[in-house]
């Protein structure tokens, strides 16, 4: 069994509706931190295998706590736990800054920008075009049911980044007046598809048909090495309206011939082939 500690922050983990697969991913290598100044020995090894079970069900569609479970090494020294994990977050850290650099230079100048749902990697990626000085707007949705557009814009409000908020439903409309689709993931699969908020798909689409270039902003720990794209556990959240049951699959999956490219730390990945 874990410790009260740790299993505290799976549980918070799981109750997440905002943050995404970067969040977790940190939450995750935080509670490892906190594993190796609990225990040591064979208490720690026998916790560790737990972890590398409980870490990716957490949330089973993401690949960042999937392959955080694999980084951690099962082991009884917790000096070397440690240093995992904080390299884990620093790698992390570094990785976003990279897809800053990289994405900010996708903005061109009186860019409008159409995003959906919440990803500190666009944030990023925002947060550098505005320092490098560029003009730009931002088309957001309110991502209904757990409305992560309204945490996207308090940050693009905060940023000084000129924003409007439109419904999910108006997704199809407002491509057409955008010129870059940019959006985040929580799992992109060995074929190259993209696991996103469900709505994405929709977006990528819209985006397709109105000829405005579609890209995906994730770091590198967010491919999964095994999975294919049928092969990726969607969760359905409840979720009920005025005693009705309204399915609410919380994930869509984006089939890679939509994505103009995959912005990483490593650069601008054209799937599937380079994934």
């Amino acid at each position: 069994m874990l410790p009260q500690e740790v299993s505290a922050i799976i549980e918070e983990m799981r109750a997440e509706r905002i943050r995404g697969a970067s969040w977790l991913a940190r939450k995750g290598a935080e509670a490892y931190i906190i594993l190796s100044q609990i225990l040591e020995g064979e208490e720690l090894k026998k916790a560790l295998e737990e972890m590398r079970r409980e870490i990716p069900l957490a949330n089973k569609t993401m690949a960042s706590l999937y392959n955080l479970a694999q980084f951690i090494p099962i082991t009884h020294d917790p000096n070397l736990v440690r240093a995992k994990a904080e390299e884990f977050i620093r790698l992390g850290e570094e990785a976003k800054r990279e897809i800053g650099n990289i994405g900010s230079e996708l903005i061109d100048e009186n860019e409008i920008v159409i995003t959906h749902s919440f990803s500190s990697a666009v944030v990023e990626i925002f947060r550098t075009a505005k320092r490098k000085g560029k003009s730009f707007r931002v088309i957001l949705t309110e991502s209904a049911p757990d409305y992560e557009g309204i945490a996207l814009a308090k940050e693009l409000e905060s940023l000084g980044i000129p924003f409007e908020i439109i419904t999910d439903a108006q997704l199809g409309f407002f491509a057409g007046k955008a010129t870059l689709g940019l959006v985040g993931a929580d799992n992109i699969t060995r074929d190259g598809a993209v696991v996103n908020k469900a709505g994405t798909y929709p977006l990528a689409l819209a985006c397709h048909d109105n000829h405005v270039p579609f890209y995906v902003a994730a770091e590198s720990f967010k491919l999964h090495p095994k999975l294919s794209s049928d092969e990726v556990e969607i969760i359905e959240r409840p979720y009920a309206r005025q005693g009705y049951r309204i399915r609410n699959f919380l994930f869509d999956i984006t089939p890679w011939k939509y994505i103009r490219g995959i912005i990483t730390e490593l650069g601008i990945l054209v799937p599937p082939k380079e994934i």
